[in-house]
């Protein structure tokens, strides 16, 4: 059986489009890059300064000296380039990244999101969050569909919002959804799981798309 995390990235892949410029969040979303097709040519942005990141560096040959946001050890593919702070979110404020790929803590079905804190608990900061989900063209959080049983798609956030209204897309290990006006349109499922299953593990009502597919990876 797939890991639950290789499904959700290998299903976001299918998402990223030859030419893009893309964004991935910490965690689970860098594991996207391992799924992208070698006819795709994807252009991958870390906020701590870099363009055109290249695959993981194998096992015993990491330069710690590189990395990306999370502080963990990245290549550069050819042609990359690194830069300062003020250079990297220009990029991103600007309107030039095509989408990025988020985990989180909890979105809702207005496509709130909250991804950077749990009340008392230490963090190190926002990061680049607030900045990508309403910089980047297209919103995709990546993230399992629950945590240790409990919701995190919510008819409403509890935790701090991150953005308000910016999510566009999350895929889970049960499935792929879309916000609109609506609600959360359920549009994919994922092999051997039902609507009933699916619902179950979602606080929100979910909206079934008429064109209901099973997710393919």
């Amino acid at each position: 059986m797939m890991n639950p995390k290789e499904i959700i990235a290998r299903r976001v892949a299918k998402e990223l489009h030859d030419g893009d410029v893309v964004n991935l969040g910490i965690g689970l979303p860098t594991m996207v890059s391992n799924y992208i097709p070698s006819n795709v040519d994807i252009t991958f942005q870390s906020e701590n300064g870099m363009l055109g990141l290249g695959p993981t560096p194998n096992p015993g040959e990491e330069d710690y000296d590189l990395t990306n946001a999370g502080g963990q050890p990245v290549t550069m593919a050819i042609g990359g380039a690194c830069f300062d702070s003020s250079t990297s979110f220009g990029i991103i404020r600007g309107g030039h990244v095509d989408a990025t790929v988020l985990g989180s803590l909890q979105v809702d079905q207005e496509g709130n999101i909250a991804n950077w804190i749990i009340p008392g608990k230490m963090v190190p900061g926002m990061g680049g969050a607030m900045d990508l989900l309403v910089g980047a063209k297209k919103v995709i959080v990546a993230m399992q569909h629950t945590s240790n049983g409990k919701h995190k798609i919510l008819k409403k956030c509890t935790l701090p919002f991150t953005a308000v209204k910016e999510v566009d897309m999350i895929v889970t290990e049960l499935g792929v959804m879309e916000i609109t006006d609506q609600g959360i349109l359920l549009t994919e499922l994922a092999p051997g799981v039902t609507i009933e299953e699916i619902q179950a593990a979602t606080e929100a009502t979910l909206i079934i798309s008429d064109n209901l597919k099973t997710i393919e990876i």
